[in-house]
Order: structure tokens, then C-alpha cells, then sequence
């Protein structure tokens, strides 16, 4: 996920997501409590049941995918209960404070993969070791590295990656004169954002009524720099977030959709964002694998088979996450066999079959299909296709400790001044520059 969320995916993710989350994506819990529930390590429950907490972000799936339920239906003397906070933003620095205070965390904790980082250098002591309980060949060498100390000590399980593509609304596209076929789509923006920004300059010639192209220059932002091989950080000892390629051109792209007409200007998981999707409000979103279940869950039952997918530009990700169990957890053991349980193979390809979150462990590949109601709602796009494709090439990306609220400050700060404030690009710049800096102690 994604969060970025999905992050969340949750995302990804794809990021996914996310968190992917994640979106870097991406729940369980009511969408509009921001700060979650009060979590904690679970205690007896009802009959004579030890109740597991699992804190997540935005919408893992695990719940929409039934694998609570069958997982207390093959383990009857357990009860599993998900905490979920919305934003990543809230979830992170929250579980830290309780990680800290040795108190008050979940039984299994998710870290989205723009935390991750922050989690291996800083916290890795609160976490149990569970490379110890795993066959860590299951999951992508660099999905796993992610999550280990400098020690050996792994942290973390992967649950799915973000790798990238652009969901759209094909009855906005053949209202406003466009292509609707994904192939043809892909083809057209292929290889630089430039040119799927390109596109929304020609939908907004003839845009449907109360319509936008893109829900914001944010994700677009996002979507850019996951397909560039350099963020934030050259390397754990070198912040170069003001120097990165990666980052000026994807900063670039972005300005170039928040000058123009073309967005909608939503800040993505916000309950705008969410109406926005229910709304049609926007015609197309840069979309992470975990954002798939997003969609379908905000978009709800009108947007079924209005909605299809086409490969992005770039091959990127944009989110992912994993699971942790702190050493604080009650119920280590349990939570343990439940951690492996969510992230095993088969798992993993359930919850792509509910949602599409992409797996970080290969041996799915082979048995990913989504379920009949997700092909239809998307109008039958290959979705393993597509995503798998773009897995291939997505490339290597350091995640610095401080990547999250850098990221945090470059499109909450500087692309919404640009965006909703009309502040120049240089000015939205240097709005993100002095948060940087303050999020850098400099």
C-alpha cells in the first residue's frame, strides 16, 4: 500500500504504496478519523479468545480480501482487530511515540515503505527479528534489504509494491473527444509525464461539465519521481533532495499541471479527494497498484465499468509496506504467526484478487488474477499484465530517513502553494525549501 497510504498501499501503493499508504497507497476503521484508534497490544477476549491488534493505513484489503476471517476460522482461539489510521502522515509519527514509550503499539504494526527507513535506523530495536521465523528467498532481494538493519536483524515483511499505471475514466475521455483505448493511450504518453500532461491540455479543450483531467499536480508529482532513480538521498549519509534530477524533473512535470487548468486540486486522501472519485470529478489519476481497491471503494457501484487502465509513462513505484511485530507486543508468538500468515504468497495473491495490490514475493506472479467483479469494474483491463510489466523495469530507490516528510513538504507545502494558493513556481518552491530545511534541522 500507499499510501502513502498507501500509503498508502496501499501504494505503489507501487507505490505501491502503499504505501503505496502507498498510497503509498491505502480501510477497516471509519474514513474520517484521521488519528485512528488508540491501538494497543491486544488482551483476552471473549470467550477465552487473545485478541491480536494490527495497526494499518489507508486500506490494506486484508478485511475486504475475508483474511481475518479465515484466519481466526483456522485458529478459533484467536481474535484479530485492525486499527486503521487514514494518513500515513498521522500513523507514522504516532507508532513511533509508542514504540518509544515502549506502550501502547499494536501486536503487528505496518510501516509504509517512505518510513521504512526510519524504522531500520532508528526503531529497529523496538521490532522483533523476523527473519528468524521466515524464508526470507520468498520476497524481492530489494524489498527485503528495505527492511533490514545494518545488522542483519529483518524487521519488516513485505506485503505488496507499487509498481505504476494511469486509471481513467474512459466515458469522460470519449466526452471530451479523446482515445479511449488503453493501448492507444499508452502509446501516446509513453516514456515522458510531459506527454500524459499533454493529453489533459487536449481533454480540457472539450472537457465534460464540472470535469477536470487530473485530481492533482501532487500525484502527478508522486508518479514521476517513483520512476527516477534518484530521490531524496544519494545515500544514507547524503541528503540531496535540492540536487536530485529525479526530483527537478518530476518537480517540473508537476508545475506544469498546476499553472494549467487541468487539475482539480484536491489533496489526496482528504474527504475531498474521496468525493472527487465518487463525483467524477476528475478524468484520470496516476494509479499505483493498491489504488485499485481505492478506487473501487470510493468511486462505489456507478463507477463500475466506467473506469479502465493503461501503462504509465514511466515504470515506477509508488509505495509498498510491511509488517512488523514490536517488541512491545503482549502476544509476540501469535503475532509472529499471524505477521507470516498476511505476507505469505498465497495471501498476498488473495488480496491482489480483492484489490490488485501487486505481491513483493515473485512465486504469486504466476497465480495472480483478479477477481470477476475487479476486471469488470476496471472493463476487463489485463491488470497482471500491466502492473507485472511495469514491475520489470521499475528502478532502484534509495528511501532516506527523513524521505517521508521531505516528500511530505515538496507537495503538501510547495506543489499546493502553486496549486490551490496561485503562488508562482519559484515561490512554491521556495515554500517547500524552508520546510525541507526545518524537517532537515537545518
Amino acid at each position: 500500500m500507499r499510501t502513502t497510504a498507501r500509503t498508502s498501499r496501499r501504494a505503489m501503493t507501487f507505490a505501491v504504496v502503499a504505501t503505496l499508504a502507498t498510497g503509498l497507497l491505502a480501510g477497516c476503521a471509519s474514513d474520517d478519523d484521521d488519528g485512528g484508534s488508540d491501538g494497543g497490544s491486544g488482551g483476552a477476549g471473549g470467550n477465552g479468545k487473545t485478541t491480536i491488534t494490527i495497526g494499518t493505513f489507508g486500506t490494506f484489503g486484508y478485511k475486504q480480501a475475508g483474511l481475518y476471517d479465515e484466519y481466526m476460522k483456522l485458529h478459533p482461539d484467536i481474535n484479530v482487530k485492525e486499527n486503521v489510521t487514514t494518513r500515513t502522515d498521522v500513523y507514522w509519527p504516532k507508532t513511533v511515540t509508542r514504540l518509544q514509550a515502549g506502550s501502547g503499539t499494536d501486536d503487528v504494526q505496518a510501516i509504509e515503505i517512505g518510513n521504512i527507513t526510519d524504522a531500520v535506523q532508528t526503531q529497529g530495536s523496538k521490532f522483533v527479528d523476523l527473519g528468524k521465523e521466515v524464508d526470507k528467498s520468498q520476497w524481492l532481494d530489494w524489498k527485503l534489504k528495505q527492511a533490514t538493519t545494518a545488522d542483519g536483524k529483518t524487521i519488516g515483511l513485505g506485503t505488496d509494491i507499487g509498481p505504476m499505471a494511469i486509471c481513467y475514466r474512459k466515458d469522460l475521455f470519449k466526452k471530451a473527444g479523446l482515445e479511449t483505448d488503453r493501448t492507444k493511450l499508452a502509446k501516446m504518453w509513453a516514456g515522458d509525464w510531459s506527454k500524459y500532461v499533454a493529453v489533459g491540455k487536449q481533454y480540457m479543450k472539450k472537457a465534460p461539465s464540472g470535469t477536470k483531467f487530473v485530481d492533482s499536480a501532487s500525484s502527478v508529482y508522486n508518479a514521476a519521481l517513483g520512476g527516477e532513480a534518484e530521490r531524496y538521498y544519494k545515500d544514507p549519509e547524503t541528503v540531496s533532495w535540492d540536487k536530485s534530477e529525479g526530483v527537478k524533473k518530476s518537480w517540473d512535470v508537476a508545475m506544469e499541471v498546476a499553472t494549467s487548468n487541468m487539475s482539480a486540486k484536491l489533496k489526496q486522501f482528504d474527504k475531498s479527494w474521496d468525493q472527487g472519485y465518487a463525483n467524477g470529478t476528475f478524468a484520470s489519476v496516476a494509479c499505483p497498484a493498491w489504488m485499485i481497491g481505492y478506487i473501487q471503494e470510493k468511486s462505489g457501484t456507478a463507477g463500475s465499468g466506467k473506469w479502465d487502465v493503461a501503462a504509465a509513462p514511466t515504470a515506477a513505484n509508488w509505495g509498498g509496506s510491511f509488517l512488523g511485530v514490536p517488541t512491545a507486543s503482549k502476544h509476540q508468538k501469535e503475532a509472529i504467526a499471524l505477521a507470516k500468515w498476511l505476507t505469505a504468497p498465497e495471501q498476498q495473491a488473495k488480496v491482489f484478487a480483492k484489490q490488485a495490490s501487486f505481491p513483493s514475493t515473485p512465486s504469486a506472479y504466476s497465480t495472480l488474477k483478479p477477481k470477476a467483479e475487479t476486471s469488470a469494474y476496471f472493463s476487463g483491463a489485463p491488470l497482471t499484465q500491466i502492473f507485472s510489466d511495469s514491475a520489470k523495469t521499475i528502478p532502484s530507490q534509495y528511501f532516506g530517513i527523513k524521505d517521508q516528510p521531505i516528500n511530505t513538504a515538496i507537495t503538501d507545502v510547495g506543489i499546493l502553494q502553486v496549486e490551490q494558493k496561485g503562488k508562482s513556481p519559484e515561490q512554491g518552491w521556495d515554500a517547500a525549501s524552508k520546510e525541507v530545511k526545518d524537517v532537515l534541522g537545518q
